[in-house]
């Protein structure tokens, strides 16, 4: 029996599927998504496959790249998504075939703890807190007791806590075979489980990881496959972007000198300059970020140029990273740690040079600064050369899906993007039943999203929506300023839970949101994707205006700049095709099962004034429209 037979057996009325899944019958879309996959299997050929919400696109890649026989890494936007891919989809697959086979969760490095980084924390002279002291004890325990490592498992201290730090490694800090744990590393484990596995289950960032460091000529981290799939596949250039430029963080050069300095404690304490050096770096660190201001902002390379205050910042900490440079050389014979520390410093002396010194003109440079941290940074201003390249190094059948890859029924953004060329494209939109499912509310009158009134406008707007609703609302942002000031007219406005983003963790205002089951969500990007809240918990999404990235972001400016220079139009190639993506992602989170009904509320006006609004109409769902709050109210009363 061929491969495309098999699908069609599998996922047949009577077939493997039904057997474990009560009440399943089959979608016609998954089933053809299947065929396409298989096909694109067996003849050796790259498929883009988009699949609406609904349609059952993990089933309908996973089993016929089982079925296959191959060697397949399955690659996720997100650690969640890969968990329950893993933990969920996986499991059930292997209950209804009877073809054996091994599969393996594979993540980056900083996801399994480092049992030797553990008890140099415990041991360390440095002063760590009560809190953190009890946290690394919790940690220790469970250290006796996990299987996998995996600080997912960790039930009592969660991975979000910043204490993690010293009880998981990076390629930096890591001593490889020189660790007196290796045999024993969570994370080898992990990665001999992978090379010997059918079926490898990675994400993005692990993915692009993995290329970059071929690329660099470090070997590499994952086992070659013979099919490779691409799930979310719309995030990929821009996790490529980041892992194929060169960051350089306060964070990296902070971790150096606390390192630096457990090992001085530890084999050195009689090279007092290895301390005064280590501690002058750190210090320099701290300065450094004070020199940025207190804003959190992305900002273009040349703010820092034309800044005497950063730049010289800047000089200093070069000046005292070369120099604790020169101490861990003297000092690095004394121990694998102080060499591990040694070679870490050369390579961040070197991507400091790089990112001081450009002037290629192939990279974007810029920075950014957090609440207590900065990064410096190298971008690439296209990676689909490099993208390319990478495919051809394997003779593997790609395979990308998402349920947005098109704009206005093309692919041509995404294939871009990536430089790729010769892929067959399919797209299936959702099974469920938009129409009468769901109703797209324009209001009339508001203002234009660059008004000074515009937030405090569109909250009076989304006011009686939400209280038709009940509660029960997503509401998206494209900025953490706008979120802020709605939520302080939201506050004294509603009667319903208000969750703001950056209050709690994401899952744990997830998780209340789910359980109120009447409550209201101000969220910015990361809530725009990835989030499935189904049922009633959930029966209006509200979106303040089109997600255009801001115009002064400076690898958006950097990469409109360069093709403005080849003659392309790159408001209509790139700027616009991303935000269509964007808005599509955030109208996905509104029906997600086929017994969700609710209200979107778009509040940019521009979708109606602006010629180009009809790229945004044509590519989100097939809903009912109107501009009359009226029909919001009767929408919602028919649930009633």
């Amino acid at each position: 029996m061929d491969s495309q037979n098999k699908v069609q057996e599998f996922f047949s009325t009577e077939g493997s599927l039904a057997k474990v899944i009560p009440g399943y019958s089959p979608r016609a879309a998954q089933v053809e998504m299947a065929e396409a996959v298989a096909e694109s299997i067996a003849d050796k050929e790259h498929v883009i496959v988009e699949a609406g919400t609904g349609t059952g696109k993990t089933f309908a890649y996973l089993v016929p790249a089982i079925l296959s026989g191959k060697k397949v890494i399955v690659s996720t936007g997100t650690k969640n998504l890969q968990d329950q891919l893993f933990n969920k989809d996986v499991p059930l697959i292997r209950q209804a075939l009877t073809v054996p086979f091994a599969a393996a969760l594979l993540k980056g490095r900083a996801n399994y703890l480092c049992t030797y980084r553990l008890e140099l924390a415990i041991h360390s002279n440095l002063g760590i807190s009560r809190e953190e002291a009890a946290d690394l004890g919790k940690i220790k325990k469970w250290s006796k007791s996990t299987r996998t490592g995996d600080i997912a498992d960790m039930p009592d201290v969660m991975e979000s806590n910043p204490v993690w730090g010293q009880a998981t490694s990076t390629r930096e800090n890591c001593i490889g075979q020189e660790c007196p744990e290796y045999s024993d590393c969570f994370l080898m484990k992990a990665r001999k489980k992978a090379q010997d596995a059918n079926l490898i289950v990675v994400n993005h960032h692990l993915l692009c990881a993995d290329w970059s460091i071929r690329e660099i000529g470090f070997g590499e981290l994952l086992p070659n496959a013979e099919v490779v799939i691409i799930d979310e596949a719309h995030q990929l250039a821009d996790t490529a972007s980041n892992f194929l430029g060169v960051s350089l963080g306060s964070k990296q050069l902070g971790d150096l000198a606390q390192d630096a300095l457990m090992e001085y404690f530890q084999d050195a304490k009689d090279m007092p300059d290895l301390r005064v050096a280590s501690e002058n770096l750190e210090h320099e660190v701290k300065d450094m970020r004070l020199a940025f201001g207190m804003d959190m902002t992305r900002g273009d390379w040349r703010d820092i140029e034309n800044n005497p205050k950063i730049m010289d910042g800047l000089i200093r900490l070069q000046e005292h990273l070369e120099a604790l440079a020169d101490q861990l050389e003297i000092a690095s014979v004394r121990s694998k740690g102080l060499e591990a520390c040694f070679k870490r410093a050369e390579e961040l002396e070197e991507q400091f040079k790089n990112i001081l010194q450009d002037k290629s003109g192939k990279w974007v440079r810029w920075y950014e600064t957090h609440r207590k941290s900065f990064t410096l940074s190298l971008t690439p201003l296209d990676i689909a050369a490099e993208f390319r390249s990478f495919m051809a190094q394997h003779s593997a059948s790609w395979v990308f899906t998402s349920a947005t890859l098109s704009v206005d029924h093309k692919f041509d953004h995404f294939s871009r993007n990536l430089g790729i060329s010769n892929a067959k494209s399919y797209s299936w939109e959702s099974p469920f039943d938009f129409p009468n499912q769901s109703l797209f509310y324009h209001p009339k009158g508001l203002p234009q999203p660059n008004s000074p009134e515009f937030v405090e406008e569109i909250v009076k707007v989304a006011i009686p929506v939400i209280n038709a609703s009940k509660g029960r609302t997503f509401f998206l942002f494209t900025s953490h300023r706008a979120l802020q000031a709605a939520a302080k007219i939201l506050e004294k406005q509603i009667k319903y839970p208000l969750l703001i983003q950056g209050d709690k963790p994401k899952a744990i205002l997830l998780d209340e949101f789910k359980q109120l089951g009447n409550a209201v969500l101000l969220g910015t990007s990361s809530f725009w994707e990835g989030i499935d809240v189904r049922g009633e918990a959930l029966s209006t999404v509200i979106i303040d205006k089109l997600p255009f990235s801001s115009p002064g972001d400076p690898v958006l400016k950097a990469r409109m700049e360069a093709m403005e220079r080849q003659g392309r139009k790159p408001f209509f190639e790139y700027q616009l095709p991303t935000a269509v993506i964007a808005l599509r992602q955030g109208v996905g989170r509104l029906i997600r099962d086929v017994n969700d009904r609710g209200v979107l509320l778009l509040c940019d006006p521009r979708l109606l004034k602006k010629s180009y609004g009809h790229m945004f109409l044509n590519s989100v769902p097939a809903m009912r429209r109107t501009r009359d709050i009226k029909d919001v109210e009767a929408f919602f009363a028919e649930d009633e």
